[in-house]
């Protein structure tokens, strides 16, 4: 038995080395580069050399799959050579293969993967200096694999593509909020930020009903009344009707004149060009534009040039930061709950709340192309809403109750427990009830 304690020792350490590469492999996969980049700036020399190691992944995971399979095919020569003389050789290769496999797939896969899995930022810092080293051992290996990469690659016409589409950058941002480098609140910011592009100012525009404007000729007393009297800061100046905007009034501008309007001109001199744009044009673009501008507001036309509404700087900045309260601003609940029992909420709808926001709050699994939830309610309904209109939509009663110049102002929206059916995942369609 003596004489076999080399091989076994051997045998032992072929195991370990098994399990380092693997718990290896598994810690660069998993580690939060975020996590290695603060320890790294906090002057932490292993975790700024595991990012350095992280960043020649190629040759990384080379060494590591060389290593890996030199020790498994020394530990499983071995293990033939011992068992075959232990045993004899009828029996000694087949228990060698089936121990041998046991051995590498508990000690040498799966538990030290595991072990990795569950702290591979410590365990990627403590591999770090010990898979460098052979990583410059390997390099000549390393450097053949690499070129027989190249020549795979040029053959079958693969070309690299280093590019994050916008999901899996969304996914990045939920794997560093949930490794809680960045909180809730930070996250929400990262992800209006990605999700910027894809909105347009018909998205996040003030609908021309909600429109606040002057006709040009209208006596000055009615315009100091109406800026007295309205929220906003600004007012359209229009032309017989608000399809024909000629300018935007400031506050300011007109206070100018009233107080001195030899010097400050004619009233027509105090308006602002208005600026025009496409209903289709992304909120990126339009925000460029503004700047360009040095403009406040940008009038959001429809396919006909007609008035659709106006997009404002602080819309698009609300789409980044959220909601952008000041002292005028009156606060608005879009969901509030009016009461709770047996299991069914009714709740008074504001509706000009977004659709996808009114989706997500009452898990409803709908599609439309409606921004707002009015929108949608007139899309079932399939006519102009009015008053007790209703229809039935999943676990969803909504019943229009309130309207104000053709368009749906408050719904009350009943939320029924779940149905077998719904449970199932079976999508019910909206359908309109009896009145």
């Amino acid at each position: 038995m003596e004489d076999h304690i080399p091989i076994l020792l051997v045998m032992l350490g072929c195991i370990i080395m098994s399990g380092y590469f693997s718990a290896t492999e598994t810690a660069f996969l998993s580690m939060n580069k975020t996590k290695l980049r603060t320890l790294a700036e906090k002057g932490n020399r292993r975790a700024a050399l595991a990012l350095r190691l992280e960043e020649k992944y190629e040759s990384l995971i080379s060494t590591i799959l060389v290593g890996n399979n030199i020790v498994n095919i020394l530990l499983s020569s071995l293990g033939t050579i011992l068992f075959i003389d232990l045993l004899g050789k009828d029996i000694g290769a087949t228990v060698s293969t089936a121990v041998i496999t046991v051995v590498v797939l508990i000690f040498g896969e799966v538990s030290p993967k595991s072990i990795a899995k569950d702290v591979p930022e410590s365990f990627a810092m403590f591999s770090a200096p010990i898979i460098r080293m052979l990583m410059v051992v390997l390099t000549p290996v390393n450097w053949l694999f690499a070129m027989w990469k190249k020549l795979l690659a040029k053959i079958m016409g693969v070309k690299k593509d280093d590019t994050m589409s916008q999901e899996e950058l969304l996914m990045l941002v939920d794997e560093v909020e949930e490794g809680g480098t960045i909180d809730t609140d930070e996250g929400e910011l990262l992800r209006n930020v990605i999700e910027f592009t894809d909105r347009t100012a018909e998205d996040i525009l003030t609908p021309r009903v909600d429109l606040e404007g002057v006709e040009k000729d209208m006596p000055v007393e009615e315009i100091r009344n109406l800026f007295a009297s309205s929220p906003y800061s600004r007012l359209l100046v229009y032309d017989d009707d608000i399809d024909h905007i000629v300018g935007v009034l400031h506050q300011k501008a007109f206070y100018r004149y009233l107080h001195d309007p030899a010097s400050a001109g004619k009233l027509e001199d105090m308006m602002i060009p208005p600026l025009f744009i496409h209903k289709d044009e992304t909120i990126h673009d339009l925000l460029k534009v503004l700047q360009q501008q040095k403009s406040h507001m940008a009038i959001v036309m429809d396919d006909y040039g007609g008035t659709l509404g106006i997009v404002t700087m602080e819309d698009i900045l609300e789409e980044i930061v959220g909601d952008i309260w000041d002292e005028h601003d009156e606060v608005v609940e879009d969901f509030q709950l009016l009461s709770d029992e047996d299991d069914v909420q009714v709740y008074r709808v504001d509706c000009l709340a977004n659709f996808e926001d009114f989706c997500a709050f009452f898990d409803l699994k709908a599609e439309s192309d409606c921004v707002s939830v009015g929108g949608w309610i007139m899309e079932q309904l399939g006519k102009v809403a009015g008053v007790g209109d209703s229809f039935v939509c999943g676990q969803l009663t909504v019943t229009v109750t309130e309207t104000e110049e053709r368009r749906v102002a408050f719904a009350e929206v009943v939320r029924h427990p779940v149905s077998e059916e719904e449970e199932a995942g079976e999508e019910t369609e909206p359908h309109p009830t009896d009145n």
